[in-house]
């Protein structure tokens, strides 16, 4: 069994204890992780500090060279990371290759951005110019279902702008994370990649710690609030991305068979264990039947089991808890609503929730106001646009949302009228590396991809010159 161990100041080190991680496929111990305690993490962020000044000094291009040498190791072991990636998250081995396709992509993409200094103003009498400065030290915690490309997001850009890090993943999908910790320590200094594994007990110790100058956290919205408030009293710099529930509205020049195709794959990728995943669909009047029934005939089809199996094409919950969590909102779904694929759990080993498909069901129902985060689609009848717009912006989330028609000058402007940092037309979860991608309401604070996201590391500092006598 492979000993993993934690990054802390250049040298992989062992945890104070260990805990075994669960594959959710077969509810085994497959591993043991080791885990930090206050002591290592206050070593770790004194390691961050010392470093930072050094790091910081360095040209941005040294920095970006040192990215593009990570993605380079991380593309090199692509194929043995990805197994991890599928035992300790449970997704299709496949859906784990491309994790890290995205990962080394955008990992590339962030080294070949630049922060040049930015003339304001300049005149005979005056010289103003603005400068984007490294932070120091920022804490990077990440959630248990997209592991990788999630943690790249704040890697990334932080090593980049000249911060030094301290990496904290889930305590039940660290071993990934730490593969990467054990690549940044043949390429990163002493002390400017840092990974701590905890058991839930050190978030609010980063997030108040007076040496952290920033959180980069994505997460549940109740988790983002906690880390919030935790932040607030050394006035923290935020990056929070939060939770959603995002609605996908189909309009009336669709093909049932066509859009139901799409708005599966929509809802169910990872399991449907994506924040951006479609959580609830409005389907017209005219349409309802024969998109639920296209529905349910491909969720039935599809195959639920193990990663590793090559014909999987969902793989289960990632962990016992949520798997709760999801059961819950299967029975919801019986009490509000008429099940008309999957709802029912097979009693063998493993988290699998097979993709179930819930109609005739209202808004008020918790299944539809709530973020289910499992393959659990409740599907909504409108009959009036404008009141569908009313009932889908009647949520305190705002992350994302699709609309399928193809009339696009129709779906344009009902795009422009969706309370949400992101509108897809005709696609879903088309995320790019420099687009900017950021939740409205309370999904989220902050912006992540792009120059923006980049920019979310920095601190801006105008330098203002009286020139001439």
């Amino acid at each position: 069994m492979k000993a993993y161990k934690l990054l802390i100041n250049g040298k992989l080190v062992e945890g104070r204890t260990t805990r075994g991680i669960i594959n959710p496929a077969t509810e085994e111990v497959f591993a043991q992780c080791p885990q930090a305690d206050e002591a290592l993490l206050n070593h770790a962020v004194a390691s961050a500090r010392s470093a930072f000044p050094g790091w910081a000094g360095r040209p941005l291009s040294e920095r970006a060279g040192m990215l593009q040498r990570l993605a380079d190791a991380l593309e090199a072991r692509r194929d043995d990371i990805a197994l991890i990636l599928t035992q300790e998250q449970g997704k299709p081995l496949g859906d784990a290759k491309g994790e890290i396709a995205g990962t080394v992509g955008y990992i590339r993409y962030i080294a070949t951005l630049d922060l040049p200094p930015k003339v304001l103003k300049e005149n005979e009498g005056e010289r103003i110019v603005q400068h984007r400065a490294p932070l120091g030290v920022v804490g990077a915690i990440t959630p248990w279902n997209m592991p990788l490309i999630l943690l790249a997001l704040k890697l990334a850009p932080g090593l980049l702008a000249g911060n030094t890090m301290i990496v904290k993943p889930a305590p039940t999908t660290p071993l990934t994370t730490l593969l990467i910790g054990e690549l940044c320590a043949e390429i990163f200094p002493l002390g400017v990649v840092n990974t701590i594994v905890d058991d839930n007990d050190l978030g609010a110790v980063m997030t108040r710690h007076p040496s952290i100058a920033k959180i980069a956290f994505t997460g549940s919205t109740e988790t983002g609030r906690k880390v919030m408030e935790s932040a607030a009293g050394t006035l923290k710099r935020l990056t929070l991305e939060l939770g959603g529930n995002d609605a996908a509205l189909v309009l009336d020049d669709n093909d049932p068979d066509e859009v139901a195709e799409h708005l599966l794959r929509g809802a169910t990728l990872n399991c449907g264990q994506v924040c951006l995943a479609i959580k609830r669909a409005y389907i017209p009047e005219s349409l309802y039947d024969a998109v639920c029934d296209a529905l349910a005939q491909r969720a039935n089809a599809m195959v639920v089991g193990d990663g590793q199996d090559p014909a999987t094409q969902m793989g289960p919950i990632q962990n016992r808890a949520q798997y709760k969590k999801v059961k819950g909102y299967l029975d919801i779904a019986k009490r509000d609503g008429n099940v008309i694929a999957g709802g029912e759990l097979s009693k063998g080993p493993g988290y699998f929730v097979p993709p179930t498909i819930v109609r005739d069901i209202h808004d008020t129902s918790p299944l539809v106001s709530e973020e289910q985060f499992g393959p659990v689609l409740p599907v909504l009848v409108y009959r009036d646009v404008e009141d569908v717009l009313a009932r889908i912006n009647d949520s305190h989330w705002g992350l994302g949302g699709t609309i399928w028609g193809r009339d696009l000058e129709r779906a344009y402007a009902l795009a422009q009228r969706f309370e949400s940092g992101t509108v897809w037309v005709n696609r879903h979860l088309n995320l790019q590396a420099e687009i900017p991608f950021s939740g409205a309401k309370q999904s989220g604070i902050g912006t992540e991809y792009g120059q923006e996201g980049l920019e979310e590391f920095t601190q801006r500092k105008v330098i203002n010159m009286q020139l001439g006598a």
